[in-house]
């Protein structure tokens, strides 16, 4: 698939089937997130890949009860190593690094027939009790990965006029 129509293709998945993913798809899928770029080319992060169905429905329970997320056959959670760095422009680095390296990994999906949807709603501690990431590392998405069981309309999005200005901020 050519990358401006995986990127069309993109959206939210909340309803899979009942498929097994399989490993050469997943690895080309976690291969993209390798691939991304990150703050000094560190690359401080881990993804945790769950495909165990009760580690799955507890994620999903952490996940303020997403059923969804369980029905997945595979959760990916991207895991900051180093939360302290600050960027020259005041953002931390470990939010913009996975931020681009999920969707890398969304994109990828995408391509590869599979759908994603990006799960920010989720207890910390719960989470990281489930997957025993240590407490100095921060979660920062989980992310269902699978075959998408529905067909939803794609979203509206603004026209590019409306999010786009040149030289200058305007309103």
């Amino acid at each position: 698939m050519e990358l401006m129509e995986a990127i069309k293709e993109r959206r939210s998945v909340r309803a899979y089937q009942n498929r097994e993913v399989p490993a050469d798809k997943l690895e080309r899928v976690l291969e993209a997130a390798r691939l991304a770029p990150s703050a000094s080319n560190r690359q401080m992060w881990k993804f945790v890949v769950v495909r165990d169905v009760e580690r799955r429905r507890l994620l999903a329970e952490a996940a303020n009860g997403q059923s969804f997320v369980a029905q997945a056959p595979v959760v990916i959670a991207g895991v900051a190593l180093r939360t302290g760095h600050v960027m020259g422009c005041e953002v931390p680095s470990y939010a913009v690094d996975l931020a681009i390296a999920v969707e890398h990994i969304a994109l990828a999906a995408a391509a590869e027939g599979l759908g994603t949807c990006w799960i920010g709603a989720f207890s910390q501690p719960r989470a990281r009790e489930i997957l025993g990431v240590p407490g100095q590392y921060k979660i920062v998405a989980l992310m269902p990965l699978g075959y998408p069981a529905d067909s939803p309309r794609p979203k509206a999005r603004k026209p590019l006029e409306e999010i786009a200005c040149y030289e200058r901020f305007s309103e």
